[in-house]
């Protein structure tokens, strides 16, 4: 029942009546301490439990049958909205704890909270049956006050079975001597098989030499200063056998696929020998993510990114900055960008498709890309991808997290200007593609791969678009809106695009997707016009989500709000509404209301390939 905000405590309690359930997961659900208890008492069986800490919650009330219970839970995943432990003291046979830390430093009245405990239980929580550590913090420095609380626990016994750690920190989180303690009984007592740090914990320690692993499944490196040196020894040549590596998450590692050099420059080349040896003792990798970090290749034969990569063929999702997938120099077979209005197939303004093949070579014509391009042929070789993001380098989204609006937004690498509606036509080769993200493409001119994308790619069922094209301009609204047409199976649309028109021909062509569960829209000085959403909600009656960040007034935000609800908010009780000012001074107030199941999976941009481990959770 994850995510069904919208049921009452009183209905969720239903669920003890199932009383040979063994695994429960509640997360997003409304459930007091007394209504929890009353659930867990009558459900002896259970093994696997996640739920939500809210304010209120007193583990005081919860019965001596619901504290049995959760004696034999061995599974349990704990979103914290408030400073506690949650049921953690209680579940006295936990193998795999996974947190997420989801604590506001201040109330909506502005009162600073306090990050301390409860005096006296500090040494509660036991993890002498421990095998998964996973902790996940929103930004703020009371969810880290929160965690080194259950860190410190940690520290004092390392569990011997424990065999995946994982902290995930947003920013910086500074070592202390618990953290310090605990990772060095780690080195000494056990052998992983995954592993994620702050970035403060393996910058510059030599702590990665130390660890041991057993049959490694994922790493995570993200935003760590790993040059290229460092992963080949400290982790490929350390004697370890990485055949069972199946998620690697190097995001924002500026400088690991080059080697040791206090004079490079992020934007330098990287050294193909480094990314040849990660590919050779990596083969079975599923997912991979090397975005937010320019990586560029040197000329030469098979020595770009594009080509090592292709040899990994069981990727099933993949993130890579936007110039990383440009040739290594320009091609002599391939015409410099033209204006526009020469980058149109003839019959625009008739009834040709920008994109759509004519003939029986679906990559023919202007519109398709060149089988010499080095994308095209990774793609070829990836068949089975389910999951592609291109993200720019310097791309930040303008909504960030417990933050007001980003105004300003760095300009895109100069490699990524060859990047453009060629290549992303390419995507269209993945038929299994279920979720794709392309941010920052500023090379392109009409979106016509867009369209190439829309009729070949009829799996798709998640799409986040963000800046293309040249800021300022919006130049493939009529291909998006080609495009939409054929996206039968689309259930989320996240849309980032300043000065982005939200009019009839834009929810006109979305009408289309029959499937459409979620839109977020988020346009500095956008517009959008509010007869056309009434009628596109009134077209999809599948639709529960919809979030309008635009650059209308308040009055204009507020009342099409008012409107959606009154009309549909019967009928779909699920329906959470937002339509506000993307830069306006209460954004982050609106934006704490947002139900965590939508802010985390759509409103809020992220990379989401190996974000986690495969299979963190049922």
């Amino acid at each position: 029942m994850a995510g069904c905000y919208w049921l009452s405590g009183s209905t969720v309690e239903h669920v003890a009546r199932c009383r040979g359930l063994v695994k429960v997961n509640l997360s997003g659900c409304h459930l007091t301490s007394l209504r929890l208890s009353k659930v867990l008492s009558a459900l002896q069986r259970l093994r696997s439990l996640a739920i939500d800490v809210s304010p209120g919650f007193d583990a005081s009330q919860l019965s001596g049958e619901c504290k049995a219970t959760l004696s034999r839970v061995r599974e349990l995943k704990q979103t914290l909205y408030t400073p506690s432990y949650g049921v953690v003291p209680c579940c006295t046979s936990l193998e795999k704890l996974l947190l997420y830390f989801e604590i506001l430093d201040r109330t909506r009245e502005g009162a600073v909270l306090s990050g301390q405990l409860m005096v006296g239980q500090s040494n509660v929580p036991r993890y002498q049956h421990l095998r998964v550590f996973y902790a996940r913090l929103a930004p703020g420095y009371i969810n880290q006050e929160v965690v080194r609380l259950y860190l410190a626990v940690l520290s004092d016994r390392t569990p011997e079975n424990l065999h995946a750690f994982l902290i995930s920190v947003p920013g910086s989180f500074a070592e202390s001597g618990a953290t310090k303690n605990l990772l060095e009984s780690m080195a000494r007592n056990v052998a992983l098989d995954a592993l994620q740090l702050p970035k403060s914990w393996l910058n510059g320690s030599a702590l990665l030499q130390h660890m041991k692993f057993s049959s490694p499944f994922y790493f995570s490196f993200s935003r760590c200063a790993l040059s290229g040196g460092h992963l080949i020894r400290r982790v490929i040549d350390g004697g370890r056998d990485l055949r069972s590596l199946a998620g690697l998450n190097l995001s924002g590692c500026a400088h690991c696929l080059a080697p040791d050099s206090l004079l490079r420059k992020a934007e330098d080349d990287i050294d193909s020998g480094i990314l040849e040896t990660l590919v050779a003792a990596c083969g079975n990798l599923r997912h991979l993510n090397l975005s937010a970090a320019h990586h560029h290749s040197p000329e030469g034969p098979g020595r770009h990114l594009c080509q090592l990569l292709a040899r990994l063929c069981h990727l099933r999702s993949l993130s890579l900055p936007v110039c990383a997938v440009a040739d290594s120099a320009p091609r002599a077979d391939r015409a410099p960008v033209q204006p526009a209005t020469h980058a149109v197939p003839r019959g625009f303004g008739k009834k040709v498709r920008i994109g759509v093949p004519s003939g029986p070579d679906p990559f023919s014509g202007q519109a398709g890309p060149l089988p010499s391009s080095v994308f095209w042929s990774l793609l070829k070789s990836v068949p089975f991808l389910d999951r592609l993001e291109l993200i720019g380098s310097n791309f930040s989204s303008a909504m960030p997290r417990n933050e007001p609006a980003i105004r300003n937004s760095l300009p895109p690498c100069g490699r990524a200007q060859s990047v453009g509606d060629s290549e992303v036509a390419a995507i269209g080769q993945l038929a299994f593609l279920r979720h794709l993200t392309l941010a920052q493409l500023p090379s392109i001119l009409t979106g016509s791969g867009l369209v190439s994308i829309g009729v070949q790619c009829q799996q798709l069922q998640s799409l986040s678009l963000a800046h293309l094209g040249t800021m300022g301009k919006v130049a493939y609204t009529s291909a998006l809106a080609d495009m939409l047409k054929h996206c039968k199976r689309l259930k989320d649309l996240r849309l980032e695009q300043p000065y982005f028109s939200a009019n009839a021909q834009f929810f006109q062509a979305l009408s289309q997707c029959s499937a459409l569960q979620r839109l977020c829209l988020v346009s500095r000085s956008g517009t959008l016009q509010p007869e056309a959403v009434l009628a596109f909600m009134a077209r999809c009656l599948h639709v529960v989500v919809c979030h309008l960040f635009t650059g209308e007034s308040l009055s204009t935000c507020r009342s099409l709000q008012q409107s959606l609800l009154r009309s549909f908010q019967a009928e779909r009780p699920a329906l959470n509404v937002v339509i506000f000012p993307l830069l306006h001074e209460g954004l982050t107030d609106v934006i704490r209301d947002v139900p965590m199941v939508h802010l985390d999976e759509v409103t809020l941009f992220k990379s989401r390939v190996a974000e986690e481990p495969p299979n963190l959770w049922w």
